[in-house]
């Protein structure tokens, strides 16, 4: 069989897509030899430069990048993509640019496929959800998201096969933040102040770069929607009902001097909650989404911790999800939810996928 040329015009050189590059560089030899697929980055961009090379970046990527990029639109690309007679194109969104989001339709009427991490696309309004959907059907392009929910877990691919599949979900719950789950379950397993533990989870990189991010909801709660949308719920994100972890004096109207100065204030009403609750509880950050009554909440509850979800370690996700046929035992999804490692792996397994799609379209149509 041909090897078959596949071009990714990768978007965001940071910590997902620098390992992106790097993993495909380690490997091109492999698919090529495996898969008869040869993976190139003919273009790479972060926010203000672009690099072209033609017949795609080698391992002095980061050098070439830093002496030869220059400022370009997404105009450019899709001038350079079809002057240089480029096919089997994919667009990878390893960024968190709500601009570049503008330019997913455009870039699928120009004949590319769309990889993202970067989730804002299948959380913005459900006219736009709708409209990126009609042209990648009218198009024939493919969009895939494995990473917007759990990393590299196959969370988003087993929930749409199921309810492809005619499978009746009735719930979704799970532990969906990496970082929470971090801070939970050292906070139940430890006497240590909730406030500390935020700090140390900081320091190591498990939050965002401000740490309100993760406590407001507001991932867990994009990522419950991608879920909830996924099985044809059509809900937006002010639908989601969320119970921010921050409290009314210390929260996203503070400026960071203020927060970074009073995190102990979170210390008594989290101890509070803990010592209330039955013994053998623990306390868990979770997103929920009951099908019947299409209600999505972001919530702190009190687990068993001989549960699923309270015996959690590390900074690991988990996801249960409760189907008509598998009744009371839910399919149980775990591990490491967050790392860029991970992510870029789930961003490769879904360029691999559009890969082989394309591979199937042209021995059809050969």
């Amino acid at each position: 069989m041909s090897t078959l040329r596949i071009n990714v015009i990768l978007f965001g050189i940071g910590n997902v897509g620098s390992t992106l590059i790097n993993q495909v560089l380690e490997s091109q030899q492999f698919f090529l030899e495996k898969r008869n697929i040869d993976l190139r980055f003919p273009i790479i961009t972060n926010s203000t430069v672009a690099f072209f090379e033609k017949d795609g970046i080698k391992n002095q990527w980061e050098s070439n990048f830093q002496s030869t990029a220059f400022p370009y639109s997404i105009e450019d690309i899709v001038d350079y993509v079809q002057t240089n007679n480029l096919e089997n194109l994919i667009a990878v969104d390893a960024t968190a640019s709500e601009e570049l989001i503008k330019f997913y339709i455009p870039l699928i009427q120009n004949g590319f496929s769309i990889v993202a991490a970067n989730k804002k696309a299948n959380t913005l309004h459900s006219d736009f959800y709708k409209e990126l959907r009609r042209n990648l059907q009218k198009f024939d392009q493919s969009f895939l998201y494995e990473t917007n929910v759990g990393a590299g877990l196959p969370v988003v691919q087993t929930i749409n096969e199921l309810y492809l599949s005619g499978e009746k979900i009735t719930k979704i719950r799970g532990v969906f933040s990496g970082s929470l789950s971090y801070i939970f379950n050292r906070f139940g397993n430890e006497n240590t102040a909730f406030s500390s533990i935020l700090k140390e989870a900081e320091k190591s990189g498990y939050t965002e770069p401000d740490s309100r991010e993760d406590l407001s909801g507001n991932d867990v709660a994009r990522k419950l929607l991608i879920l909830a949308r996924e099985i044809g719920i059509q809900k937006e994100f002010s639908d989601v009902q969320i119970s921010s972890l921050l409290l009314p004096d210390l929260n996203e109207e503070n400026t960071k001097a203020e927060y970074a100065s009073n995190k102990q204030l979170l210390d008594k009403p989290y101890e509070i909650a803990k010592i209330t609750q039955s013994e053998n509880h623990v306390l868990r950050y979770v997103g929920e989404l009951d099908v019947t009554s299409q209600k999505l909440e972001v919530k702190l509850i009190s687990t068993p911790i001989n549960s699923a979800l309270g015996q959690l370690k590390g900074a690991d996700n988990l996801i249960e999800i409760y189907t008509k046929s598998y009744g009371e035992i839910p399919i149980v999804i775990q591990g490491a939810g967050a790392g860029k490692q991970v992510t870029a792996r789930g961003v490769l397994n879904d360029i691999l996928k559009i890969a082989e799609k394309i591979k199937l379209k042209e021995s059809v149509f050969n």
